[in-house]
């Protein structure tokens, strides 16, 4: 306890929180490695899991592939791209690592968003004469966008814990007084840091939450309120709806 509060004594000392190599700025820079490999990992992924999803052809494709890029350490790319591409050039080695690690998340996102969809709606959408362009933009992209939001969370969320390595090739973020204080041994500085990297992640997940909320299309959400539940057959209930059958004559009844 007493570490955990000499790390958040070292988060709020106004000190760190100026000059450009303070904690606001270090924050920016975790945001924008974040944001950016999101972005440019959505315009790859999102596309093709559409595609994948719409047509059904190269999901085993997909699916290896997204293995593959899961299975690679992140670390170790992240010095291999630096190498390749030049010391020069360590950002974009970077946003690549980023890239690769966020692309599983949006693909199967985007591909399973679609697939989740009952056949049913789609065979209505094409025996009302829509075409394939219009299913896809007014029937499986609304529908299958929950699941594809679910997808950007759980990809921003890898992104925003990865980004802390980008300061082991001197570019900055919140991984910076992680590795500062390991070298210094100041552990405040280790656990502060760590500490602002596991609350910007609840922040973000939140965020996604909501909006993973939100973009559930209003006639799916209130069918799915309105669905019935199944109850635990009811022993009792069960003898009065099947009363045991009478097989007396109205004679013996009548009998005192």
């Amino acid at each position: 306890m007493n570490l955990i509060a000499k790390a958040i004594e070292w988060i709020s000392a106004p000190e760190q929180w100026e000059g450009s190599g303070g904690l606001q700025a270090l924050l920016g820079q975790h945001l924008l490695f974040t944001v950016v490999a999101v972005l440019l990992a959505g315009v790859i992924a999102i596309p093709a899991g559409w595609a994948i999803g719409h047509t059904g052809i190269g999901r085993e494709i997909a699916v290896g592939a997204a293995g593959v890029a899961r299975a690679i350490p992140s670390f170790g790319l992240l010095i291999l791209l630096v190498l390749l591409f030049g010391v020069l050039h360590k950002p974009e080695a970077a946003i690549v690592t980023f890239v690769l690690l966020a692309i599983p998340s949006l693909l199967a996102g985007a591909y399973t968003g679609f697939e989740a969809i009952d056949r049913k709606t789609l065979d209505a959408a094409r025996a009302m004469g829509m075409t394939e362009w219009q299913i896809l933009f007014k029937v499986e992209i609304p529908l299958g966008l929950p699941l594809l939001v679910g997808g950007i969370r759980s990809a921003m969320l890898q992104v925003v814990a990865t980004v802390t390595i980008a300061a082991y090739v001197n570019l900055g973020g919140l991984g910076l007084p992680i590795i500062t204080g390991l070298n210094l041994r100041r552990f405040d500085m280790v656990l502060g840091g760590a500490l602002m990297v596991a609350v910007l992640a609840l922040l973000l997940d939140l965020l996604f939450a909501v909006i993973q909320k939100t973009a559930v299309p209003e006639g799916l959400g209130k069918a799915r309120k309105k669905a019935p539940r199944k109850l635990a057959p009811d022993k009792t209930a069960g003898e009065d709806a099947n009363p045991k059958i009478d097989h007396s004559t109205s004679q013996e009844r009548e009998k005192p």
